[in-house]
């Protein structure tokens, strides 16, 4: 198990949360491979805990799906199955569209100005080929927007898929970058049905941005 010895750790955080924040982020990223066994004294090691807040945080983990754990035999970072792309986009379209629809009828001109700041900072992202600061900017794009929708409901569970859904992207965001551009100009899109005040299209929209990668990456998994 390839644990990376150059990484820094969270400051004023938990032992737990510390190995919870690392393993997870090694699972997304692919530094810790689907079906991988964890060593719960070598991830201790690595992480300069006890092998206690290990073990919990892999509970944790199994929780969010990220592991599977056998007791008294061995605990493994879960596979990524191609058919649950569709089951994840497809729920994710429907929180982030409700949010959209939200946002629209309350959202005000410096949100939205916001909202520009960010969509310019992912274009330059993807124009300069930072495949990975693209994929966090527009995620901060979408987080913004279930963030104005106050709903609290949609922004647990879109955090929850979130997760899942970011492992696939390494695999997508590793592909060339050309089909990733038209994410742009569907940002500005939904941009601008904020500034019409109009729901029904800011729905539409993000549904639609949403939707469009998650068939792409199935067709190239």
């Amino acid at each position: 198990m390839p644990i990376p010895k150059d990484f820094s750790l969270p400051v004023r955080m938990s032992a737990k949360e510390r190995a919870l924040s690392q393993i997870q982020r090694w699972i997304i990223d692919g530094t810790l491979q689907p079906g991988e066994k964890l060593i719960d004294a070598e991830m201790a090691e690595s992480l300069g805990v006890s092998r206690t807040p290990v073990r919990e945080a892999f509970q944790l983990l199994e929780v969010q799906g990220l592991v599977s754990m056998h007791p008294g035999k061995e605990t493994k970072v879960t596979n990524i199955e191609k058919n649950d792309i569709f089951k994840m986009y497809s729920t994710m379209a429907a929180l982030q569209a409700l949010a959209a629809e939200i946002t629209a009828s309350i959202i005000v001109p410096e949100q939205i100005e916001n909202l520009r700041s960010i969509n310019s900072e992912f274009a330059n992202a993807i124009k300069n080929g930072q495949v990975y600061q693209a994929m966090e900017v527009d995620e901060q794009f979408h987080n913004y927007i279930v963030e104005l929708s106050d709903n609290p409901y949609v922004a647990t569970f879109n955090t929850s898929l979130q997760i899942h859904i970011r492992r696939f992207k390494y695999v997508f965001l590793k592909q060339p970058m050309t089909a990733t551009l038209a994410s742009i100009e569907e940002h500005e899109a939904i941009i601008k049905a904020f500034e019409n005040k109009n729901s029904d299209e800011a729905h539409t929209l993000m549904k639609q941005n949403i939707i469009r990668p998650m068939q792409e990456l199935y067709d190239i998994l």
